[in-house]
C-alpha cells in the first residue's frame, strides 16, 4: 500500500506515537493519571523514516493552459475498444466528460475543433523511454542511464538523471506522446526505479512528474547483467547467477520489512537504519511499487513469474518480451503486459526467436495485454506505425484484428502496464483529456499527429509554429526550417 504523506517533523512524531506506545533511545518514562507509566517515542530525524516523507520529490505538474471545448466530426477510436464514426468528445477542465456519436450533446460556449475526415485517438503512452536520462545530444557528460557499478542499484531512480531540456521529448509529442515512462538501462538485476512524466515542457524533473503514479522497479533478466558483470569476473556471470542474485535480494529485502514492521509494531529498541536499496524492493513486495522486468526469453519469464510466486510479489510488465507469444495464456492468466516491438529482433542470441506477431498473439487470449513500446528516441515518434505493422502481422496469419482493438496497445494497455488506466489511455469520462487528432488513420504510413492535447491543453499544433516547442539543441540540424508539403515552416 501507498503511505499518506506526512508534511513536516512534527506530524511525523506524531505518527510514530500512533505507530507504538513503546520507547525507542531518547525517550521518557511519564506516570499516567492511573499510576502506571507511558512511554513517547522520539521522533526520528529527518530523511531517516520513509513513512514519514513517502514522496521526497512530489511532483509540480500543473498542466498547459486549457478551455472547454468538443472535437467533432471524426473517426474516434476510444481505446476502450468503440470506433465512432462522426464522434464527439466533450472536455470539460481537463477531463473528458462526454464520448458519443453526432447527436452528443455539446454545452454552450464550449469551443468547437472540427475533425471531419481526420482521426481522433488517446494520447500515445511510450512505457519504455529513455529520453531524458539517455538525452540528445548523446555526449558521455550526459549518459546518465545505467548505474553500472554494482548488480543491485535499487536505489538509484531515474528521476535524478531525468533532463527535462532533451529535444527528444518535442520529437516525441509531436508524434502523439503524451505519457512516458521513464526507465533505468538494463545493465543489472535491479536497475532502479522509473518515473512516469506528462510530456510537456518543463524547467524540472518534478514539473513533468505524472501526479499519482506509482513507481516501477526496473529489473533485467537474461545477457545484459550477466554479460556486464562476468566480463568483469563477478557475479553474476551466467542465468544462475543472475536467479541467485534476485533471490537473494528479495530475502533481504523480506528480513529488511519485517524489522519495520516489528518496529512499528511495538516500538522496542532503535529503529533499523534506512536503507534504500532494500526500501525500493520492499515497496514491490508491499505492491506499491510495480516491476518493470526487461526479459526476452519465454523460459526466462516463466522462471521470474515462479520468483515472484516465492516472495509473494507480482510482475507488471516484461518489457522487450520477444518470445511471450510463446507464453501468451500464462501471461494473460497472470495478468502481464508485454510490452513490445514489433520488428527488432536479432541483435543478440536472447533476441533471435521473434516473429512480428508477437502482439497479435500476446493480444489474443482472454485478458492478454499486449504493448507497443519503443525503447528508442526515434521510435518513440512513430508509435503508432510500429503498431500497425503488428496489427498487419497479425492479419497475415489470419487474426482479425479490429483497429478500435490495436489501438489500445500504444493507449489503454499501456496504462494498464503502467498502473495509471484509471487516469488516462482511452477517452471515456472522467479520465485525463489525452487526446491525439490525426491527419489520417493513425495505422497508415501517411497519418500525422495534427494537434495534440494534455489534460486537455494544447501540447503541438502542427499548422501553427507556436505550438511546436523547440529545443536550442535542434537549430541548425538537418531540415530545420525546411516547409513540409502544405504545411507551415517549422512544422515537423
Amino acid at each position: 500500500m501507498r503511505l499518506r504523506r506526512l508534511a513536516g517533523p512534527s506530524l511525523a512524531a506524531l505518527a510514530m506515537l500512533a505507530l507504538g506506545a513503546c520507547a525507542t533511545t531518547g525517550s521518557t518514562d511519564a506516570p499516567s493519571t492511573d499510576g502506571s507509566s507511558t512511554r513517547e517515542r522520539a521522533a526520528m530525524a529527518p530523511g531517516l523514516d520513509a513513512a514519514a516523507r513517502p514522496d521526497p520529490f512530489p511532483s509540480t505538474y500543473r498542466g498547459l493552459p486549457r478551455e472547454n471545448m468538443a472535437i467533432v466530426g471524426g473517426t474516434v477510436f476510444t481505446g476502450a475498444g468503440q470506433r465512432i464514426e462522426n464522434g464527439v468528445v466533450v472536455i470539460t477542465d481537463g477531463r473528458v466528460t462526454a464520448v458519443g456519436d453526432a447527436s452528443t450533446a455539446i454545452p454552450a460556449g464550449y469551443r468547437t475543433v472540427q475533425a471531419n475526415g481526420r482521426y481522433v485517438t488517446p494520447g500515445i503512452i511510450d512505457v519504455h523511454s529513455h529520453l531524458g536520462v539517455y538525452p540528445s545530444p548523446g555526449v558521455t557528460g550526459m549518459s546518465d542511464g545505467n548505474e553500472a557499478t554494482s548488480p543491485n542499484t535499487a536505489q538509484v531512480w531515474a528521476e535524478h538523471s531525468l533532463w527535462p531540456q532533451d529535444p527528444g521529448f518535442n520529437a516525441a509529442r509531436a508524434g502523439g506522446v503524451t505519457t512516458l515512462q521513464i526507465l533505468p538501462g538494463s545493465a543489472n538485476l535491479f536497475g532502479g526505479r522509473g518515473v512516469t512524466v506528462r510530456n510537456v515542457p518543463s524547467v524540472t524533473m518534478q514539473g513533468m512528474k505524472m501526479p499519482g503514479a506509482p513507481y516501477g522497479l526496473k529489473m533485467a533478466c537474461g545477457e545484459n547483467p550477466s554479460r556486464v558483470y562476468g566480463g568483469r569476473n563477478q557475479s553474476p556471470a551466467t542465468g544462475m547467477g543472475n536467479m541467485a542474485g534476485y533471490r537473494a535480494a528479495f530475502i533481504a529485502a523480506q528480513d529488511y520489512r519485517a524489522k519495520w514492521d516489528k518496529y512499528r509494531q511495538d516500538g522496542e529498541g532503535s529503529p533499523p537504519t534506512r536503507n534504500l536499496q532494500l526500501e525500493t524492493i520492499a515497496g514491490v513486495l508491499d505492491g506499491s511499487i510495480l516491476v518493470q522486468n526487461h526479459c526476452y526469453r519465454a523460459d526466462e519469464m516463466a522462471m521470474m513469474i515462479d520468483l515472484s510466486r516465492e516472495f509473494g510479489f507480482r510482475i507488471t510488465a516484461f518489457h522487450h518480451a520477444i518470445e511471450a507469444y510463446k507464453l501468451a495464456p500464462t501471461l494473460a492468466r497472470e495478468g502481464i503486459c508485454a510490452d513490445m516491438w514489433t520488428g527488432w529482433w536479432g541483435f543478440k542470441m536472447e533476441a533471435l526467436d521473434a516473429v512480428e506477431a508477437n502482439a497479435a498473439l500476446v493480444d489474443a487470449p482472454q485478458g492478454g495485454c499486449a504493448v507497443i513500446h519503443s525503447d528508442d528516441a526515434e521510435l518513440t515518434q512513430r508509435l503508432n506505425q510500429e503498431a500497425a505493422a503488428a496489427l498487419a502481422a497479425g492479419r497475415r496469419i489470419g487474426m482479425n484484428i479490429p483497429e478500435e482493438r490495436a489501438i489500445s496497445w500504444i493507449t489503454l494497455n499501456a496504462a494498464r502496464s503502467l498502473g495509471i488506466a484509471d487516469q488516462t489511455g482511452s477517452l471515456e469520462a472522467g479520465k485525463r483529456a489525452d487526446v491525439v487528432i490525426w491527419s489520417a488513420n493513425p495505422f497508415s504510413v501517411y497519418a500525422r499527429a495534427d494537434q495534440v492535447f494534455i489534460d486537455g491543453g494544447l501540447a503541438f499544433d502542427r499548422s501553427n509554429p507556436a505550438y511546436q516547442p523547440l529545443s536550442d539543441y535542434e537549430l541548425g540540424q538537418p531540415g530545420f526550417g525546411v516547409p513540409a508539403a502544405n504545411v507551415q515552416q517549422g512544422a515537423r
